[in-house]
């Protein structure tokens, strides 16, 4: 038997260490789970997985290069995005003979898609060897590595307004764009029925997500309630001091929160069984070593082309006429975040609601509760000065979102409608970002100009 075929063997079947299978103690209980309580993340990220056709491998004559090109094989061709790593080396070319930083910009995202799913895969596979709390961890810290990448390579070139966009955005897509499309085609699917899923999960994440905005408001209330008056501080710093305690606590709640979600409460955020057993058992298709090797690498990846993102967002907005707070809340989190959301909408056409709740609000709380908060203490160490107010039109679009979200999501039952608001939603948000972030000149009654320049700045008449 070759290395490759050790690797694929069906579950239960005996294994051989140079394999790098599992053991058969990590295999799946009598409730048909693996041993690793599999994340909805994980299982979202999987519907887009394919199994890698071992053929040419076996015909390769020399069998020391067998177990590295069927390791190749895996990670590179065992994903229904395999076409799109194309787009990885294309930006890289194009970043170095300087073919258009447009180009860079547009390649370097469109190569971010497969990396992000390929993260998630090898997290999963590293996960099966270390069992569930330090896998549940991992999943947890790696789940929005694109988004924290970005968002740290954006704060080093001192691009504040960059960071606090596309986080916002990641939330706004999670709760609005991506549960709006599974709830829509759910109930396309299934119309003149209710799909059913627990509550549970749901309210426990709507619940951080409102303590994420209390705190994320908190600092704006502030700044408006001593700007008016009404209130006086003792330093000017106040307010950036505020948003240091008020990460903190974030940051605290999130720790509460994982333990909940991997030792008191686990069974709240476990998946729910795939009727018909058509879902197979997840094994350890890499060795523990190999899997890390290739996590570092995809890292080292995203990093780069994370970097061509941050460095050309600007020349991209002047080129396409948005602006780079459109660019950032809008485009960024939708093809930062194309696998796993594709993936969410695949498990609601499936009636398994509780894995897209998971993959959507478990995606929005990790970023409001942790990413945002770590990036403001991350400044405070790097010496740049970043708080939590996200402006009054971001904050309140936030507001506005996690509540239509908890009125959705309190009965249990989901049908079409309740999708179509939500993606009506993000549109009007969408629409509003547009309108008052665009870089153009308006002529008013009068024949004169208005100067709607990017970023929150004030109108200004000419």
């Amino acid at each position: 038997m070759d290395s490759h075929s050790a690797v694929t063997m069906e579950a239960g079947a005996p294994t051989r260490k140079e394999s790098g299978r599992l053991p058969a103690r990590y295999g799946g209980n009598a409730h048909g789970h693996s041993g690793l309580a599999r994340t909805a993340h994980g299982m979202s990220s999987s519907s887009l997985r394919k199994k890698s056709d071992a053929t040419l491998v076996r015909k390769v004559p020399v069998a020391s290069l067998r177990p590295v090109l069927a390791n190749l094989q895996e990670i590179l061709l065992g994903t229904k995005l395999a076409v799109l790593f194309v787009a990885v080396p294309l930006a890289v070319v194009a970043q170095c003979f300087h073919f258009g930083q447009v180009w860079v910009f547009a390649l370097s995202l469109i190569g971010l898609i497969p990396l992000a799913e390929r993260v998630s895969f090898l997290t999963e596979q590293i996960a099966l060897y270390t069992g569930p709390t330090i896998g549940g961890l991992l999943n947890a810290t790696c789940g929005n590595a694109t988004e924290l990448i970005i968002a740290m390579f954006a704060l080093v070139q001192g691009k504040i307004e960059v960071v606090k966009c596309s986080l916002l955005g990641s939330v706004l897509s999670n709760l609005l764009l991506v549960l709006g499309t599974s709830l829509f085609c759910g109930g396309i699917k299934n119309l003149g029925a209710n799909q059913p899923y627990d509550r549970k999960q749901a309210d426990v994440s709507t619940g951080l997500l409102t303590l994420g905005v209390l705190c994320q408001s908190l600092p704006l209330l502030l700044r408006y309630a001593v700007s008016s008056g009404e209130h006086a501080v003792a330093t000017d710093t106040t307010v950036l001091e505020l948003s240091r305690a008020c990460s903190f606590i974030m940051l605290l709640a999130y720790v509460a929160y994982l333990f909940f979600q991997l030792k008191t409460h686990r069974q709240l955020f476990e998946p729910q069984e795939i009727e018909g057993g058509d879902e197979e058992e997840e094994e350890a298709v890499l060795g523990f070593g190999s899997a890390l090797f290739w996590l570092i690498l995809m890292t080292i990846i995203i990093a780069v082309l994370s970097e061509y993102v941050v460095g050309t967002i600007e020349p991209t907005s002047q080129s396409w006429g948005l602006s780079v707070s459109f660019i950032s809340i809008i485009l960024l989190p939708i093809v930062g975040n194309a696998a796993e959301h594709a993936g969410a909408v695949i498990f609601a056409l499936k009636n398994k609601l509780d894995i897209t709740l998971g993959v959507a609000l478990g995606s929005a709380t990790q970023i409001s509760m942790f990413v945002v908060p770590l990036s403001v203490l991350v400044a405070w160490i790097m010496g740049i000065q970043m708080d939590l107010d996200f402006k009054l039109l971001e904050t309140g679009s936030l507001f506005i979102s996690v509540l239509v979200t908890a009125f959705t999501l309190q009965d249990g039952t989901s049908h079409y409608l309740k999708g179509v608001l939500l993606l009506l939603c993000y549109i009007v948000i969408g629409a509003c970002f547009f309108v008052t972030r665009q870089t153009e000149h308006h002529a008013n009654g009068n024949g004169t100009l208005l100067d709607v320049p990017m970023g929150p700045m004030i109108v200004q008449v000419a």
